[in-house]
């Protein structure tokens, strides 16, 4: 939910994922019953941290978590969201938002999911941005 001054930057980043990642991957912010027909996808929640300045900048704390059905799979593509957000997406401009630095630490590391039919990487990622003029 995006606060006075800031962004959605969950909306934001689900937008901007899913022209990166193309047709063939669901980028969403919640999981639902059909994941298993929906790999691979990447899930794009803000976490309840990070920080703003109380007028425009907003430091957002985002967890992004790839789902595959392979570990390998699951590994490049955690892999190659880290590369778009870290190089890609700062400096970039959409209608309502201006991204500015993203980084991770430690690296996209395979998490435990229940459903043994599928594999889990993520990563949790401080990106700044602010509203566009």
């Amino acid at each position: 939910m995006a606060t006075v001054g800031s962004v959605d930057v969950e909306l934001e980043l689900i937008q901007w994922l899913q022209a990166k990642a193309g047709p063939s991957v669901v980028v969403r912010d919640e999981l639902d019953n059909n994941l298993l027909q929906e790999l691979p996808t990447i899930q794009v929640q803000r976490l309840p941290a990070g920080g703003d300045d109380g007028f425009r900048l907003d430091r957002a704390l985002v967890d992004i978590d790839v789902y595959a059905a392979t570990r390998a799979a699951a590994i490049a593509l955690a892999a190659q969201v880290r590369g778009w957000l870290l190089t890609e997406l700062p400096g970039v401009k959409t209608s309502t938002a201006v991204f500015g630095a993203a980084t991770s630490t430690p690296p996209p590391a395979v998490r435990p999911y229940e459903n043994t039919g599928l594999r889990r990487v993520g990563a949790t990622y401080q990106i700044y941005s602010h509203p566009v003029s």
